[in-house]
């Protein structure tokens, strides 16, 4: 049986915006809500170089990373063509206009990826 987290009210999520989840391990959940009414949660980190969807521009069900501006699915996590890759989504409920996420999966779902560190890169001694 599923275990139901409560997140936040629908509109507490900007139309064509995000919200960020913080979870105890691993990196937060994005959980988007597109101009139709639909909430979808991926994990905020988009597959190519790690960028933070959250801070992405959501387009119907779609949302471009704002690094390089590879468009993700909402529903599935999926890169579109011809980019290639796919971030962890999560499963929402909605229900009487709050929005939950599967608990369980707040606990387990890639808990062990880590957002890339930009900035120089670091001289090994030696080298």
């Amino acid at each position: 049986m599923t275990t139901w987290k409560l997140i936040c009210r629908v509109d507490d999520i900007p139309v064509l915006g995000s919200r960020r989840v913080a979870r105890e391990q691993g990196l937060d959940v994005a959980v988007f809500r597109n101009d139709a009414g639909g909430i979808f949660a991926l994990l905020d980190r988009c597959p190519h170089k790690g960028g933070p969807l959250s801070q992405g521009i959501v387009f119907g069900t779609q949302v471009a990373c704002p690094l390089h501006n590879w468009s993700i699915g909402l529903c599935d996590g999926q890169a579109a063509a011809p980019d290639e890759g796919c971030t962890p989504k999560f499963a929402v409920k909605v229900e009487g206009g709050a929005v939950y996420l599967d608990a369980g999966e707040l606990r387990s779902v890639a808990t062990d990826l880590t957002r890339p560190i930009a900035g120089p890169a670091r001289r090994v001694a030696g080298v």
